[in-house]
């Protein structure tokens, strides 16, 4: 091999952020065990990012260098990635459904991805009757303005720009399934002998002349730092790397989230924002490495020859890549499709369910009434799974199947793969092994939460949490898997 290829990606590119914060005092509570409701301050401030994407030559057809594929530029998309941790399906459509009015897009072209921090709060219109929810309304109907405003500013700022991609590493997140030993019983935390994939996928993004229009970072690990100690609205351990990227490069950085479905902070579920803090330190000094690799764009390094010193040396150089290298990297392809999950044969139905509701409703006002404090917070952490239990039933489509939609772009040399619901980390290194050749940024948590976790078939059975609350049967993931391995092979 004489030259190594940097991956790219040529075209319009628009970017735009805002800040979507929401009011202190608002309903705060994401954890079973936590004992507030209302959000007593800020540690940082959530941000929207908005990515406008659009082909560089729209109504040219591309042609792979081996001639049997030819992809067809597609519309613009325009992608959100928002500090929250879930989204209501309603409220996503209704987020999504605004975003395209405003931008003059179809809603399909619009998609909207969580960074999945827990120390958002859960903002859902069906927990208004909480303390500090009369506030939720309100904020989420602002939530909706900005990020219509947002889409139209990012395609106002539209431009040729180049896209060029790296990979480094980080071992922030771990394997979270845990055997408690001494309790026989699987537990949510840091499992020391678990694998856990460390792969930080990054892209700088360059305008013509130059200038770092934007930074992706594309992780898996649960923003799972803070938790029921925590009473500040946080973006976890993302505020923290953002800052370190975005002090480097002078450039809105984009935070994407990996298949982190079984992956988490070594680090974890504590009230200390430092910790949340250090943990994102460390992400972005990683970044920060894998971002500095990275060549001028529309070069790739060749072998110069030989030339002789001391001993003979080797030299390489970067050079100016092709004319048919850059109307490749310009090929721009999206597809869709729906692939239909099982349900799993044994979904809780939902009138058991309230009814286990109000049981321990009545446990816990009965045990709080008694002084014990201790089974009234287990009581309410229960009472707390039974209303996301209820959540997820109410809110899935009826039927057999789950419908899962998944969207692959081919993007240059790229493929972007967005992802709803909770995704085992075996998703994404399975995939990148299929397709060494190509980067692949996986954004999950994309346009919904539902159908929740997917866990890896071996997961199920063992009591473990991720298995236990989700809706989809065993071996929906490795479903998932063989249809992306045949969406991706079709268009690379």
């Amino acid at each position: 091999m004489t030259h190594v290829n940097t991956p790219q990606t040529r075209c319009v590119v628009g970017v735009a952020r805002c800040d979507i914060t929401p009011p202190v005092g608002i309903y705060h509570r994401m954890w079973g065990a936590a004992r507030h409701d209302r959000a007593a301050g800020v540690h940082r401030s959530l941000l929207a990012t908005a990515l406008w994407l659009e082909p560089r030559n729209p109504g040219v057809r591309y042609s792979e260098p081996r001639g049997s594929q030819r992809l067809t530029p597609e519309l613009p998309i325009v992608l959100i990635a928002m500090d929250h941790c879930v989204v209501d399906s309603v409220e996503m459509t209704r987020l999504r459904h605004a975003v395209a009015d405003a931008s003059g897009l179809a809603a399909s072209q619009v998609h909207i991805t969580l960074s999945h921090t827990h120390g958002s709060g859960w903002m859902s219109r069906s927990r208004s009757h909480f303390p500090g929810g009369e506030l939720i309304g309100p904020y989420l109907d602002d939530v909706t303005a900005k990020l219509a405003m947002l889409a139209t500013d990012a395609k106002k700022s539209m431009q040729p720009a180049t896209f060029i991609y790296g990979q480094g590493r980080c071992n922030l997140a771990a394997h979270r399934d845990f055997f408690d030993e001494r309790n026989k019983q699987f537990v949510c935390g840091f499992n020391p002998n678990g694998t856990a994939d460390d792969t930080v996928m990054v892209a700088r993004v360059h305008s013509a002349d130059s200038k770092c229009l934007a930074t992706i970072i594309n992780y898996a690990c649960h923003p799972t730092t803070l938790a029921w100690d925590n009473t500040l609205v946080s973006p976890d351990y993302v505020g923290a790397m953002r800052e370190i990227v975005e002090g480097a490069t002078g450039a809105p950085c984009i935070f994407l989230q990996g298949a982190s479905g079984d992956l988490g902070p070594r680090e974890g579920f504590v009230g200390d924002t430092a910790i949340a803090d250090r943990n994102g330190k460390q992400l972005g000094y990683a970044a920060l490495s894998a971002l500095e690799s990275l060549p001028v764009p529309g070069t790739r390094f060749t072998y110069a020859g030989p030339v002789v010193s001391g001993t003979t040396i080797g030299t390489w150089r970067h050079e100016s890549l092709a004319p048919d290298v850059l109307t490749r990297q310009e090929s721009w392809q999206i597809r869709q499709r729906t692939v239909e999950l099982a349900y799993r044969h044994d979904l809780p139905d939902l009138d058991e369910t309230k009814a286990e509701h109000v049981r321990w409703q009545q446990e816990e006002a009965q045990s709080r009434a008694a002084g014990d404090e201790r089974k009234s917070r287990d009581c309410r952490a229960m009472v707390e799974q039974m209303n996301r239990r209820i959540t997820r039933l109410s809110s899935i489509p009826a039927g057999k199947v789950f419908p899962y939609e998944i969207r692959v772009a081919r993007l240059g040399d790229a493929i972007w793969i967005l992802t709803p619901g909770e995704l085992y980390q075996t998703f994404q290194t399975t995939l990148r092994t299929r397709f060494p050749a190509h980067p692949l940024i996986i954004a999950t948590l994309t346009n919904d939460w539902q159908p929740g976790y997917v866990p890896a078939a071996s997961a199920y059975g063992y009591g473990i949490y991720q298995d236990a609350i989700a809706c989809v049967a065993a071996g929906s993931l490795e479903v998932l898997i063989e249809a992306l391995t045949r969406e991706i092979t079709g268009i690379v």
